[in-house]
């Protein structure tokens, strides 16, 4: 299965430059990124943006949630 090359935006101000491309199997499914404690959540709504002359899906922040203990 092809890899898409996504852009995460949004969030916490903490979350690293280094950890916003990423990459994801469909433009469908959530994006759920462990960062720290607990994970990242992220959410394509249509966007993309060219970044380095390449096309990237924009994937939105909509939560964070804790790791389960």
């Amino acid at each position: 299965m092809a890899q898409i090359k996504v852009l995460l935006v949004g969030g916490p101000s903490y979350f690293p430059d280094e950890e916003r491309i990423q990459f994801t199997a469909s433009l469908t499914e959530k994006i759920r990124h462990r960062f720290g404690a607990g994970y990242e959540h992220f959410v394509h709504q249509g966007d993309f943006t060219t970044l380095d002359n390449e096309k990237l899906a924009v994937f939105q922040w909509t939560a964070r949630t804790a790791i389960a203990e």
